[in-house]
């Protein structure tokens, strides 16, 4: 009888969870068909998405929608029968813990018991899923420089992912924005590889934890590569770019993902050279396992290796594009069955080596082996509520947006003395509307969610506010309602105008920002521009507010308006923060993590471009951003000065310590982002006029002077040769100090190395 159980446990060996995960993977994988393997290696829609979508979509609208699907020829019970079956290993949108514990208990119905991995675009909390705490989108939270709070909100965002029963966030988007015309610059952490990379870091960190408790996530760095830099503007365009800028400027936030631990990767939409990123071997095999010791699973984008075959046309069927992304390094196909099929044949014809599938599985597994899935693969449906929306989640979301709140203009008008004001108007699209959650977000219960109307009839009850509602839609605002504001104007003692973009995905076809929202010029869209200009003509004190995901060229409101406020994108907590700001009850601290061009012209005017991109400036109108990278005001004057090296002269092994007085100025305490640059003199081959390489958020009370320090050394200095090796040359440095990248505002000083 004890050698029957004895037995018994052996040939279950992957179900101990005492059993070290590796030795589990193997026995498990020993015991899995071929089917159930490639279907480990595939994600379908959830099930309730699929039925929501086989009534209002057609088969032709499945073929350019990348975010609502359905399976034509089945039906939402096929997609039980193959979890079951164990023929699906993921899924995506399941937006409830109910239908994510009813598919998981689906799939223990299956002959081996394998657990689902469920995914979701927990972008800036879980927020694609209602009732969830909405945080910041990735480019206000930049704008904080604040690192500690990137893996603060990643580490909340995970426990209320795990009360979903929810184990993968596809998030961290680590692409550097180059180009304000893309509607997903808001997804994103700006356009500096330093910063793009630190705030990426800290969120894989925060999301994945050890990878080894109830409250972590898998972390997804994407999108690998190059779709922030798309040829035209749009999202998935060509991405036609040297070795070199892919090398120095985009691949860097990935390889520090992946050194960060992050398990997971999703290749871009885009082709890389004249190569889809789906089919591209040097990107997948060549150098995210090759160079960099990858031992993630890589995950397709939306339908994109279906694209190989009937946008890109590098396969002349699904099937070949199957076989082609799968060769080059794919591990997991998003989404639908037709792939799982596809590729057993493409087996046991002998053009795909069981081999190369089971290497796929094993990353899979090793991942679902380490979230605890098989022990536990429900979460409580009674409990849920306890973890989302709490409090402690609450306040960081208000903290985040605060600290993420850019004032880039201020001519004396804020912040405002409550009182002095007793008639205000408050119009624009954005005025009292859900929008402010930003991108990547469900719609809220409306008691979760603070406008700015909300905020400011909250910051000060003595003011009479005046709303005149646009609407929500800029592309369809109604010239009475705008004159109806300009009268209003006129009969007020301030007005606000709370204009920028409309990013809800639930009105899709609707919106002017986000994925698949991409414009042909950054201007305010339909009548925003006529209503600022004539309610600022009523000749009273006139703030503009910015809600939007993208860098907008509001170039005549930065002439003529006192004061501006870029609120980005800010969440659910976001009208009170810009009230409190607005009324002085936070000093404002964020700095642009993305340069803000005049117009659509200026696309890709960089803060660390090239020394001949202006040698000849452009004629008519100024070859200067509107607002340059690292541009943020404050109520308080933060003076800089007695920049030093600790070392003037150091070999190429060497580092100095570059220091800097900070002194507050103002009557308020305050934080004060101070930027280190650095420019390499002459090098082999062109560097940037200045590269952001260190940043600190320092926190001043009035009057006082901090010193700030930077350690400057091999990392800091280094490039890449004409070889494309990692080098630092003898030369001379130019070490910059101050609170932008603006030229003007910067300390110098000439570092020597020999």
């Amino acid at each position: 009888m004890l050698s029957f159980i004895t037995l018994a446990i052996s040939t279950m060996l992957y179900q101990n969870p005492q059993t070290p995960v590796e030795e589990r993977v193997e026995d498990l994988l020993g015991r899995m068909t071929l089917e159930e393997k490639v279907g480990q290696m595939n994600q379908c829609v959830g099930v309730e998405h699929f039925r929501s979508n086989m009534g209002t979509l057609t088969e032709e609208d499945l073929l350019t929608n990348t975010a609502q699907a359905f399976y034509p020829g089945l039906v939402p019970e096929d997609l039980l029968k193959l979890t079951r079956e164990g023929k699906i290993g993921s899924f995506l949108h399941v937006l409830t813990v109910e239908e994510a514990n009813q598919l998981q208990r689906e799939a223990m119905k299956s002959r081996l018991a394998i657990p689902i991995i469920f995914g979701i675009d927990a972008i800036h909390g879980n927020a694609n899923a209602p009732d969830n705490t909405v945080y910041p989108t990735n480019i206000g939270l930049a704008c904080s420089f604040d690192t500690d709070m990137a893996h603060k909100i990643a580490r909340q965002t995970a426990r209320e992912m795990r009360a979903m029963n929810m184990h993968w966030t596809f998030n961290p988007n680590v692409e550097v924005a180059r180009d304000p015309r893309w509607g997903r610059c808001g997804e994103t952490f700006g356009e500096d590889p330093l910063l793009v990379t630190r705030m990426g870091v800290e969120q894989v960190k925060g999301y994945q934890g050890n990878l080894d408790s109830e409250n972590d996530v898998l972390a997804c760095v994407k999108h690998f590569v190059g779709g922030s830099q798309p040829e035209n503007g749009t999202n998935g365009a060509p991405f036609d770019c040297s070795e070199r800028t892919i090398r120095e400027v985009f691949f860097p936030p990935f390889k520090a993902g992946v050194d960060a631990g992050a398990l997971s990767l999703m290749t871009s939409h885009n082709e890389v050279n004249g190569v889809p990123a789906h089919t591209d071997p040097w990107l997948m095999t060549d150098v995210l396992r090759g160079e960099w010791g990858f031992k993630g699973f890589v995950v397709s984008d939306w339908y994109d290796i279906e694209h190989v075959h009937d946008l890109h046309r590098t396969a002349e069927n699904n099937k070949e594009a199957f076989y082609q992304s799968v060769m080059a390094g794919m591990d997991m196909h998003m989404h639908g069955p037709e792939f799982t099929d596809a590729v057993v044949e493409l087996v046991r014809e002998g053009r795909i080596p069981e081999s190369r599938i089971d290497e796929s599985v094993r990353r899979i597994l090793r991942v679902k082996f380490a979230l605890g899935l098989f022990e536990n693969p429900y979460a409580d449906e009674k409990t849920t509520m306890d973890v989302r929306l709490c409090d402690e989640h609450r306040n960081t979301a208000l903290e985040a947006a605060r600290n993420s709140i850019v004032l880039l203009k201020n001519d004396g008008l804020l912040p405002l003395k409550r009182g002095r004001y007793k008639k205000i108007l408050v119009t624009g699209i954005n005025a009292d509307d859900e929008n402010i959650l930003g991108d990547w977000s469900a719609q809220q219960k409306r008691e979760n969610v603070s406008t700015v109307l909300d905020g400011l009839r909250a910051a000060d009850p003595s003011a009479e506010f005046v709303f005149v509602d646009q609407g929500w839609d800029p592309r369809n605002m109604d010239r009475a309602k705008v004159d109806e504001a300009a009268r209003a104007a006129a009969d007020a003692d301030l007005c606000v105008v709370v204009a920028g973009e409309y990013m809800m995905r639930y009105r899709w076809a609707d919106r002017t920002c986000g994925e698949d929202t991409d414009r042909s010029d950054i201007d305010l869209v339909g009548l925003q521009n006529e209503l600022i200009r004539k309610v600022a003509a009523s000749g009273k004190p006139t703030l503009l507010v910015l809600i939007n995901g993208r860098p907008l060229g509001v170039e005549w409101a930065a002439e003529n308006l006192p004061a501006i406020i870029e609120a980005w994108e800010p969440g659910m907590t976001g009208g009170r923060a810009i009230a409190e700001i607005i009324y002085g009850d936070v000093n404002p601290s964020a700095k642009l993590a993305i340069t803000i061009p005049r117009s659509v012209g200026q696309t890709r005017m960089i803060y660390n471009h090239k020394p001949s991109m202006y040698f000849h400036p452009v004629v008519v109108t100024p070859s200067t951003p509107l607002y340059p990278f690292g541009h943020g005001l404050s109520y308080n004057t933060y003076e800089y000065s007695n920049l030093r090296l600790s070392e003037k002269t150091i070999g190429t092994d060497g580092s100095t310590v570059v220091s800097v007085d900070v002194t507050n100025r103002g009557k308020r305490d305050g934080v004060e982002i101070v930027q280190l640059y650095i420019h390499d003199c002459y090098a082999q081959t062109t560097r940037p006029v200045k590269e952001l390489k260190d940043f600190r958020r320092v926190a001043l009370a009035p009057g006082e002077t901090r010193t700030v320090e930077f350690n400057v050394g091999p990392d800091q200095l280094r490039y890449l040769d004409r070889k494309m090796n990692p080098i630092v040359e003898p030369g001379d440095f130019t070490i910059m100090a101050g609170p932008s990248s603006e030229d003007d505002k910067l300390l110098k000083t000439t570092l020597t190395v020999e």
